[in-house]
């Protein structure tokens, strides 16, 4: 079997016991992408030769006492900075942008033996629900590639999920490690805010961005979390928490299991088989010991807008930066004009449209008159939500819903802005509140004849990811989900 569908545990062990050497799973993973992502469109940039040279010294340097994760190919999601290749997040604006600094995940994964294989593809900016904002084309799902990824991490997900590599590193401000992991039909995780280093992250919403794995089992993703985790002198956000090794125990279930599922969550606006695969899942964990608790979280509904004033301000500050004098792309057309004229004239050449109306956005809900109406009551309402979620967990050990309404869409489904972000109606709210949270496979579309992944998300409160990796486990060791994964297919016409 490819080694890219095996775990990263199976894999690190076989180079380590000189069962197979790095640079042929590096191979492997680098013929993978040859074959498929001329279709796939899942990575921007292929770091074959560094990849090669690392894989090499380190078979020559193979013992007992290598990293976790010695030869293990990981790709990197294009708004996190590594010094090697580009980091364009997406967009035109940075295009030729080479780092100077790799980012704190990427120095912690180096430092375990990870190799980068190379920078994926993803909406411009971390803005978009589908990986269709791209300045570099489209990604494609890899169950159906007339259907989106998800996004913004969709070149992440579908990466992992065509076995292109073993695992990738994805940010997620409202779903954008979440949504895609469902729609690709593998694991995606959304650690509490302040659990991992934003430090090399190009922020679209600092108050609420975080970076997170993409894996093919739990086990994986517990691994990635334990290294990249913890307290970072370049991020004054991130927490002091000491942490764990979320491998720990990580296969006993939990006793006395109490979940909750919030009546918001089982909506009739939902694809009914989306419906069908939590209603199966509550029976899964009914049939582990589990107690289900019924919630009630109103104020679900409210996330998106909420999640609509908050991220587009921050990104309005957070973006302007990208002038085209201090960074990015400078227009060339303009000559003996102002200095006005030459931010506009270079904004308008390097943003997409979805960036320029979220900057749009987020400058007037800022401005004077509006910041009370819009920005001002969007913070208060974010708190009544953290406050909502507190209540919850105070009578449940974890919320369990659907990541998304529906399975994959298709490519230019859904052009109307409003209907894109409402995509997002079951993951904004994590990102709110600062929890953790993650989607694991829990089943598949069975009308439709693509045979399409769909997601469940399960989340917990601030910092108590090992709970919450614990319980997601317990799901994946009583289905077969997980170790399903798309067969290859060549090019869409």
């Amino acid at each position: 079997m490819h080694h890219a569908f095996s775990s990263i545990l199976e894999t690190a062990a076989a180079i380590r016991n000189r069962e197979v050497r790095a640079k042929d799973v590096i191979q492997n993973s680098l013929d993978a992408i040859a074959a498929q992502n001329p279709s796939l469109n899942a990575f921007r940039e292929v770091l074959a030769d560094g990849a090669l040279e690392q894989a090499e010294k380190l078979d020559a340097d193979a013992g007992d006492r290598m990293p976790a994760l010695a030869g293990i190919p990981i790709a990197i999601k294009d708004n996190i900075a590594t010094t090697a290749g580009r980091t364009t997040c997406g967009s035109r604006l940075l295009e030729e942008y080479s780092s100077p600094y790799n980012s704190t995940v990427v120095e912690r994964l180096l430092a375990a033996g990870a190799i980068i294989i190379g920078k994926t593809n993803c909406d411009e900016f971390a803005m978009g629900s589908s990986t269709e904002n791209s300045a570099f084309g489209v990604t494609r799902n890899p169950w159906d590639q007339t259907r989106v990824p998800g996004g913004s991490s969709g070149g992440s997900a579908a990466a992992v999920a065509a076995g292109l590599c073993c695992a990738a590193l994805g940010s997620d401000t409202g779903g954008s490690i979440r949504q895609p992991a469902a729609m690709c039909g593998i694991t995606g995780l959304k650690p509490s805010y302040g659990r991992v280093s934003r430090y090399g992250l190009v922020a679209f919403g600092s108050s609420l961005d975080q970076i997170g794995p993409f894996s093919r089992t739990v086990g994986d993703a517990a691994l990635l979390l334990s290294i990249i985790a913890g307290a970072d002198p370049f991020d004054a956000s991130s927490a002091p928490n000491s942490v764990p090794n979320y491998l720990n125990g990580l296969d006993d279930p939990i006793t006395n299991l109490r979940i909750g599922v919030p009546r918001q969550y089982l909506d009739e606006r939902n694809d009914p088989e989306v419906n069908d695969a939590l209603r199966s899942a509550i029976e899964t964990y009914t049939s582990l010991g589990a107690t289900i608790v019924e919630i009630d979280l109103p104020l679900t509904e409210y996330g998106i807008a909420v999640y609509y004033v908050i991220a587009p301000a921050e990104a309005s500050s957070n973006l302007a930066r990208f002038d085209g004098i201090r960074y990015g792309r400078r227009a060339k057309s303009v000559r003996d004009q102002t200095l006005d004229d030459l931010y506009a004239a270079s904004r308008s050449e390097g943003f997409g449209g979805e960036v320029q109306r979220r900057i749009m956005l987020g400058t007037y809900v800022l401005s004077s008159g509006y910041y009370d109406a819009y920005y001002n009551r969007a913070l208060k309402v974010r708190r009544l939500i953290k406050h909502e979620f507190d209540s919850a967990f105070a009578t449940c050990d974890a919320l369990l819903g659907p990541t998304a309404p529906t399975p994959a869409f298709k490519l230019g489904e859904k052009l109307d802005p409003l209907a894109m972000y409402l995509n997002d109606v079951y993951t904004v709210n994590a990102n709110i509140a600062g929890t953790c949270a993650i989607s694991i496979p829990a089943g598949f579309s069975s009308t439709d004849k693509t045979h399409l992944p769909i997601g469940l998300q399960l989340q917990c409160p601030a910092f108590e990811e090992h709970r919450l990796l614990r319980i997601a486990r317990m799901f994946e060791k009583a289905t077969e989900f997980w170790s399903q994964h798309p067969p290859h297919r060549g090019a869409v016409n």
